[in-house]
Parts: structure tokens; sequence; C-alpha cells
């Protein structure tokens, strides 16, 4: 019975010498830092990663992260110098500097984002309330930012803080003010497609019309130079017709006479009516085309004297 008792008192004194000590250690990670607050009241701040000893039962240790933390700001709108409406969507990148100083002003990571980000805001709207549209969408964007991570670093150093960055991930106008713009640039557009249409309109017209004044010139040309090679090939033909007919009359007359009788005989609605004897005839009826008189009478002999 002595033996058990004695056995029982050892292992509620190991119980308690392991409890003590592990009240006595704790753990640092490397993406940790340490604040130990001994009833209520910091002591001393542990940035090194490894084990590390506290008064077991008294102090408490509050662990703070060591890496670079993300600040997602609402987008908000900003008016610019030129009075013209941006809708801004920032975020931030800052990390503890000082937990001593982080814990005594702010106590969490959610009251130093919330505490960030009215210092984000303040800066956006100090330091683009001086720019214009065009510095913030296109010019000056990179310079803006910077100012604005300066101003919002300056500030949160009071609250152990360190801002490593600050962006604009979006600058934009309101939706109505996009809507009207976008109008607008396509209205500038159709005019400016109504321009160039008209233009080539204006531009085919003038081909159109230049090429048809050169296709008139060019038939004229050619009927001309046509008409100037009918005169010379019917000059040609009349002149062959007077050589042939100055060497043979008759034939010439025969020829001329049949290709009327070919001309005049063929189908259709033209009827003549002419004497048998008539002069048109005279090869159907001569050979020769020579037109045969009647004989004529005797004349009485004179009565004598």
């Amino acid at each position: 019975m002595r033996l058990n008792f004695i056995g029982g008192v050892i292992a509620v004194i190991i119980a308690a010498v392991l409890i003590v000590g592990y009240s006595s250690l704790f753990t640092v990670y490397q993406t940790q830092q340490a604040l130990v607050v001994r009833l209520g009241e910091p002591k001393r701040v542990v940035s090194e990663p490894g084990l590390h000893a506290k008064l077991p039962f008294v102090d408490s240790v509050i662990f703070v992260d060591k890496r670079i933390l993300d600040l997602e700001a609402p987008a908000q709108e900003v008016i610019a110098s030129d009075q013209k409406r941006l809708v801004v969507d920032a975020f931030a990148r800052y990390r503890i500097k000082n937990p001593l100083q982080f814990y005594q002003t702010l106590g969490s990571v959610q009251g130093a984002n919330s505490q960030l980000a009215i210092l984000l805001n303040s800066a956006l709207r100090r330091v683009l309330g001086e720019a214009t549209f065009t510095h913030v969408v296109r010019d000056q964007r990179a310079d803006l930012m910077e100012r604005i991570l300066q101003l919002v670093d300056k500030e949160a150093t009071s609250y152990g803080i360190q801002v490593v960055d600050v962006r604009i991930r979006r600058a934009d106008l309101p939706e109505q003010n996009s809507q009207a713009v976008y109008q607008r640039m396509q209205t500038e557009r159709q005019r400016e497609a109504a321009e160039f249409r008209a233009q080539g309109a204006q531009r085919a017209q003038e081909i159109r019309s230049r090429a048809d004044r050169e296709a008139t010139v060019l038939v004229a040309e050619a009927n001309s130079r046509a008409e100037q090679i009918r005169g010379e090939g019917d000059a040609t033909r009349n002149q062959i017709f007077a050589e042939a007919f100055n060497k043979d009359p008759d034939f010439f007359a025969f020829y001329r006479s049949m290709q009327a009788y070919e001309a005049s005989m063929k189908a259709g609605d033209t009827r003549l009516v002419l004497k048998p004897d008539n002069n048109f005839f005279r090869f159907f009826n001569q050979p020769s085309g020579t037109t045969a008189t009647p004989p004529t009478a005797p004349k009485p002999a004179a009565p004598a004297q």
C-alpha cells in the first residue's frame, strides 16, 4: 500500500514536471515572430525561429505573421482634377515590422486590414485628386502609385507596419459614364466611316466619269478611224469599178443589170409593173443589151414635076 502511494506521488510529480516544462517552452516557425506577454504586459519580441522559453502559467505568447500580407481594398469613386469621376480598384502588400507596436496599436491582422484600407483610400483620393483622367489612366500611372505607396507607408509606420507595394488594378469611368463614352466613340466612328464612304463614292464617281469619258473618246476616235478607212475603201472600190467600167462598158452595164435583177426579184411584198419592152429588161430582149429599133416606113416618093 505504501509503495503504491509512493508510485502515485512520483507519477504526479513527473506529470507536473512535464506540464511545467511544456508550458515553459514554445516554438517559433520561420514564417512567424512572437510577442511574449506577462499578465497582459508585453515583455519581449522573439523574431528568431526555433525553441524558446517563457515563464509557465504566467507568460503568454502571441504569434505574428512575418510574411508579406495582402490588402484588398474595395473599389471606390475618385474625382480627378479635371472633374471626371473614376472608379479605382487598388490593393496593397505589407508586412508587420514591429510586432510590439503592432500589438499595442492594432492588435490583430483584421484590425490592420481595416486601418490600412482607410489609409489607402485617403491616399488614393489625395493623390488622384491632383491628377487628370489621362494621367491616371495612361501617362503617369506608375508615378502616382509610387506617391500613394510613400504616403501609406509613412502613415502606417506608426502602427509597426511597412507597406511594400501599392498597385492600381483598374481605373475606369463609372458604368453610366463608360456607356456615354462608348456611344460617343461609336458615333464618332460611324461619322468617320460615313465620311470615308462618301469620299470613296466620290472617288469612284470621278474614276467612273473619267473612264466613261475616255471610253467615249476612244469609241469616237475608233468610229472616226473606221469611217475614214471605210471611206478609203469605198473610194478604192469606186475607183476599181470606174477602171473596170472604162475597160469594158458593155460588160459593166451587163453586170450591174444582173445585180439589179437579183435585188428586184427576191421574195417580198414589192411588185413591179413594167412593160416588156422597158429598158430595164433590155438584156432579156437582146443579150447585147441594145434596144431594137422598129423598122421605119419608106418615105413617099416626091411627085413628079
